[in-house]
């Protein structure tokens, strides 16, 4: 996993005009390149290690200025790849961080790939491969819930975990070593059952880990929630209403939404794709139909229902059909327009619901909002979201390969328990320690980390 010790840069900040855009150099030559272009009230070798300092970027061949910048100077190994490190804080016009960038590359640096700023403070050791990966999540965190969870991940705790699990397996293997390599000692028996305890209660460790997996993914990934129901239940009123925002049109005339609106949300810290579908009825118009088939392949998709009934019409066959179509999905079912009706027709539609989750609504009246987001959250996450005290797995490649260390333990678990010698069961507890190690990247392969970080942006 080593990698050329040349200089790379690359724009750190997102496409297009800004106050403020941002080049990073890194690398050998980053302090050459920036003493070569950059003018400043101090000569260069004079500038203190972590200051920022006033200047102009000149090109020394035309002596052309480029910009008036603020630039970073920060010296190795205290940064964020543990390379010697320039940061260029200037104006955010596309044309002038071209120009910059242009001439740092022309002074010996190379452009960076994807993630390559993270991926050599992974090299240098400045981050192992889960903080590295919480990297990412941090930037694509949607909601505050699922940033802290990123911003855990990063500062090592679940690292922590997984490496005392890991080390525990590695101290395993010593204790079968000293069985196998002096048997005249009579020690198996003692070792066997140290082995068989130890290795239970990493098992149990990694279990309640995982075990809230579920939980961690939907902070980390929100979810796919579809808005159905016959036209003018008050389906775009609902996503206007939780957006806050004028997305979908809405009028008395049925079949207005004729194609798919979404936006993202946040639900008392889930983040939620909220889409908005054409009504689902029998129609002859051409783009309308078309509008209902997307409709049915979204709900196809979707993680969670919310079906929206007209208190005032009641349950009609589309009805019917929408929920018997998704019956073994989450839902939960908004009856609309309660204002308007008396008590009698509220009831006897519940009494045709079942089981299902009901919340009695008016959104002109502004009634029932809240406890939409309250059901969201008891159906996804089983109880309040904070993450003050708790580590939660939000990565899939992790959830996976802790999976697989525990299956590695069982297997293990099972020889000891069928008389099998202790040595026949290190393969087993080897690939335990193998699988937590891909995890934080003290035995993950290159191929696996280079399809990680080309999952970063540029600059990042």
């Amino acid at each position: 996993m080593l990698y050329d010790q040349d200089t790379i840069a690359a724009i750190s900040t997102p496409y297009g005009n800004g106050g403020i855009g941002i080049i990073r150099i890194s690398g050998e030559k980053a302090f050459d390149i920036a003493e070569e272009i950059f003018a400043g009230r101090k000569k260069f070798d004079e500038i203190k290690t972590h200051t920022i300092n006033y200047g102009k970027i000149v090109d020394p061949e035309s002596g052309e200025t480029l910009d008036e910048v603020l630039l970073s100077k920060m010296r190795k190994p205290n940064t964020f790849t543990r390379e010697d490190v320039i940061e260029i804080n200037c104006h955010g016009g596309t044309v002038v961080l071209k120009n910059i960038l242009e001439l740092i590359l022309r002074k010996g640096a190379r452009l960076a790939e994807p993630g390559e700023f993270t991926k050599r403070a992974f090299l240098n050791g400045r981050l192992d491969l889960s903080q590295a990966e919480a990297v990412i999540d941090l930037i694509n965190a949607k909601t505050g819930e699922s940033s802290k969870a990123a911003i855990n991940q990063l500062e090592g705790k679940l690292s922590v975990k997984l490496k005392e699990a890991r080390s525990k397996l590695i101290e395993v293997l010593a204790h079968i070593e000293v069985t196998v390599d002096y048997p005249e000692h009579d020690i198996e028996e003692i070792t066997g059952e140290k082995v068989y305890s130890e290795i239970k209660d990493v098992k149990d460790k990694l279990f309640n880990i995982i075990k809230g997996f579920e939980k961690g993914r939907i902070i980390r990934e929100g979810i796919n929630a579809v808005i159905v129901g016959r036209p003018n239940v008050g389906k775009s009123s609902l996503l206007n209403e939780l957006t806050g925002k004028s997305k979908a049109i809405v009028t008395d005339i049925p079949g207005t939404t004729r194609d798919i609106i979404e936006d993202y949300i946040n639900l008392n810290g889930i983040p939620v794709r909220i889409i908005d579908t054409a009504g689902i009825r029998e129609t002859e118009d051409l783009v309308e139909k078309i509008g209902v088939e997307k409709t049915h392949r979204e709900l196809e998709s979707a993680d969670l229902i919310i079906m929206m009934i007209d208190a005032g019409q009641g349950i009609g066959k589309e009805d019917l059909e929408i929920l018997d179509r998704v019956k073994n999905k989450k839902v939960i079912v908004l009856i609309n327009k309660i204002d308007l009706v008396k008590e009698e027709s509220i009831t006897e539609i519940e009494s045709k619901l079942g089981d299902k989750k009901i919340i009695r609504m008016s959104i002109k009246e502004e009634i029932g909002m809240d406890k939409l987001a309250d059901a969201v959250v008891e159906l996804f996450v089983k109880g309040e979201v904070n993450l003050n005290n708790e580590i939660l797995i939000t990565n899939v490649r992790h959830k996976n390969l802790i999976d697989k260390a525990i299956e590695s333990i069982d297997y293990a678990i099972n020889a000891y328990e069928s008389g099998m010698p202790l040595d026949m069961i290190t393969i087993d507890i080897v690939n335990s320690a193998q699988y937590l190690g891909e995890i934080t990247g003290e035995s993950v392969s290159e191929d696996v980390m280079n399809e990680i970080f080309s999952r970063f942006c540029l600059g990042k």
